[in-house]
C-alpha cells in the first residue's frame, strides 16, 4: 500500500513549521528573561558597589544604606514594569502600542516623584542616596552588554 502525502494549503502550517515556532517563542522568551535577569543582576552589582564605597564617607550611615536601598527596590521595580509593558506593546499595532507606552512612562514617573517625595517629606532616609539606588537603572542598561558577556563566559 502506498502512503498518499497530502501537500498542505497556502494558510495551513505543518507540524515541523508550528514546533519551529514555538521553539522560536520560547527562545525569544527565555532572551528576554535573561536580558530581564541580567538587567537584575547589574542594578545589584550597583547597590552594592555603592554601599560598599560611600557608606564609609557619609554621617548617617543608616538613613544612607536605607536610601539607597530604596532606590535600588525602586529601579528594580521599574525595570520589571518596563519589561511588562513593552513585552504587552509589542503584540500590539503602531498607534496603540505607543499610546500604551508613554501611559506607562506616565506612570512609572509619576511613582518615582511620589516615593521620592515620601522620603523627602519623612525624612527616615536619604534622599540623594534612594536618587543614587534609582540611577542604578541607568547604569545597568548600559553596562547590560558587558553583563551578558560576563554572564555568558560564565555559562559556557
Amino acid at each position: 500500500m502506498e502512503e498518499k502525502r497530502t501537500v498542505p494549503a497556502e494558510n495551513e502550517i505543518t507540524a515541523e513549521e508550528a514546533e519551529s515556532e514555538t521553539l522560536k517563542e520560547k527562545s525569544a522568551g527565555n532572551k528576554a528573561d535573561r536580558t530581564l535577569s541580567e538587567l537584575m543582576i547589574g542594578i545589584a552589582a550597583w547597590g552594592m558597589l555603592c554601599q560598599i564605597t560611600v557608606v564609609w564617607f557619609v554621617a548617617d550611615k543608616a538613613g544612607y544604606s536605607l536610601g539607597l536601598w530604596m532606590g535600588v527596590l525602586l529601579a528594580a521595580a521599574a525595570g520589571v514594569h518596563m519589561w511588562w509593558a513593552l513585552d504587552r506593546a509589542l503584540d500590539l499595532g503602531r498607534d496603540a502600542a505607543v499610546k500604551m507606552i508613554t501611559k506607562h512612562n506616565i506612570i512609572r514617573y509619576f511613582v518615582f516623584v511620589i516615593v521620592m517625595a515620601l522620603i523627602m517629606v519623612s525624612g527616615f532616609a536619604n534622599p540623594l542616596a534612594a536618587f543614587l539606588g534609582l540611577m542604578g537603572l541607568k547604569v545597568a542598561a548600559y553596562l547590560q552588554p558587558f553583563t551578558h558577556k560576563a554572564l555568558g563566559l560564565r555559562n559556557n
